[in-house]
């Protein structure tokens, strides 16, 4: 085999390596997720809050305007704080109830508290749904979608 023919045979394994992938991504999803709330937290976290408030959740300056640190946040010891933030939005930071379930929303708090801060006790998927309703916001069902 020549190394024109290898180059082209790798080149082209690595294209369809990327359009698998791709279709994957565009497969729609099987209803609401199953996987572990601490793990679903965690990911949830990389792929949305760590953007603005960082790998180590300290925050930071961004968009004209200084990012709050979840990190040793005193405000967290409240579970409703950050539910309410997450349902509400607050200053630059949107609401999450048009892309997040209840069940995510309460994974994501809860691994921010306990993974950034000392506060053990989870939020639930009841929390949320009670913050939800207290401020008059609604969840889309996604898992129709």
């Amino acid at each position: 085999m020549t190394l024109k023919t290898a180059a082209a045979l790798a080149l082209a394994a690595a294209l369809l390596a990327a359009t698998v992938a791709v279709r994957a991504q565009d497969a729609p999803g099987g209803g609401p997720t199953s996987v572990d709330i601490s793990n679903e937290g965690k990911e949830v976290y990389e792929m949305i809050c760590q953007a603005c408030h960082m790998a180590d959740g300290k925050g930071g300056a961004g968009a004209g305007a200084a990012i709050p640190a979840i990190a040793g946040n005193a405000n967290l010891a409240d579970k409703d704080f950050i539910a309410t933030i997450l349902v509400k939005g607050r200053g630059g930071m949107p609401w999450f109830t048009d892309m997040l379930t209840p069940e995510q929303m309460a994974a994501v708090a809860t691994y921010a508290r306990s993974h950034f801060n000392n506060y053990p006790d989870p939020v639930t998927a009841a929390d949320v749904k009670r913050v939800i309703a207290a401020n008059g916001s609604s969840t889309r069902d996604c898992s129709t979608c």
